[in-house]
């Protein structure tokens, strides 16, 4: 493998994690923090909180009544404070670990929160964690959680369950080379370069994927425009692109996966396995970065 050095350079002045006092969030925010550490990062730690309606509903008598106790209301109100609490500690012990730090506390779904941070302070990076037990990611599949990862306008990493946050020291970069990736190859190179990390370029052939474009077009533009080596690039064959990437990381030790999104035509959309991405948010054990074409 090689070590990238590329005097492109894409601060990320801001990371925006957003959490829920879970296991897994404390992962990302893990995962952020050693991140920060080598771009000298803000960290924006969010937590969106939805509080507590009463029902309202009409008794027998006709007269309109709150359905909601006032235990209830009682108790919701010291659960919204022991967050708050929890968010303000979280700032203040990141503030002391040496990390420049910011919390925000928004009202409303994950999703609406995420967009009103991300529109009011333009982070460079969201860092979100994955669980399969109920938790963060769990909330928005189906309707927020590729949203976050495919629409958000910066990049996003996805940190799973399985993985435990470590320096990100083996990258690989899944492309099917369909389409110019050099705006995005410029932030991963960079990204690599601070981070010390090596970098592979990997392509999966499976006959469940067809080529629309010849592979060659888009692999030379990229060796040329970034002086790259033949051995960055390697090409696998598979059943299918998904377990193709995932074996190939596994066998390969690596700690990130990257890819590149972008909106997609019609055709597109049915003949080049427009369900990848998303299924890697969903699905993959290792940590895995998303970044938007622009």
């Amino acid at each position: 493998m090689l070590l990238i050095s590329t005097e492109t350079c894409r601060l990320m002045k801001k990371i925006l994690i957003p959490i829920d006092f879970s296991e897994n969030a404390q992962k990302a925010l893990d995962a952020a923090k050693i991140i920060a550490s080598k771009y000298h990062s803000s960290l924006l730690v969010m937590h969106a909180y939805k509080p507590y309606y009463a029902n309202i509903g009409a008794s027998d008598g006709g007269m309109i009544t709150a359905v909601g106790s006032p235990d209830a209301m009682a108790l919701t109100t010291e659960l919204e404070s022991e967050f708050k609490n929890k968010l303000s500690s979280i700032e203040a012990q990141l503030i002391q670990e040496g990390y420049q730090a910011q919390a925000f506390w928004q009202y409303g779904s994950v999703k609406s929160a995420v967009d009103t941070v991300v529109k009011e302070q333009a982070p460079d990076l969201i860092v979100v964690g994955r669980t399969g037990e109920g938790g963060f990611l769990d909330k928005l599949i189906g309707s927020s959680a590729t949203s976050i990862a495919l629409h958000t306008p910066c990049p996003v990493m996805i940190i799973p369950p399985q993985s435990s946050p470590k320096a990100f020291r083996e990258i690989v970069y899944a492309t099917q080379l369909e389409f110019d990736e050099n705006s995005n190859l410029e932030q991963v190179l960079s990204f690599s370069r601070i981070m010390g990390a090596n970098i592979q370029f990997l392509k999966i052939n499976s006959p469940s994927q067809m080529d629309i474009q010849p592979d060659g077009q888009y692999l030379q533009e990229m060796k040329d425009t970034f002086q790259l080596p033949d051995d960055v690039f390697v090409q696998r064959n598979a059943k299918h692109v998904m377990e193709g990437i995932e074996k190939y990381c596994d066998d390969a030790d690596a700690d990130l996966i990257v890819v590149s999104s972008r909106e997609r035509s019609f055709l597109e959309e049915h003949l080049i396995n427009p369900g990848l991405t998303k299924r890697l948010i969903l699905d993959t054990h290792i940590p895995l970065l998303v970044y938007h074409r622009k």
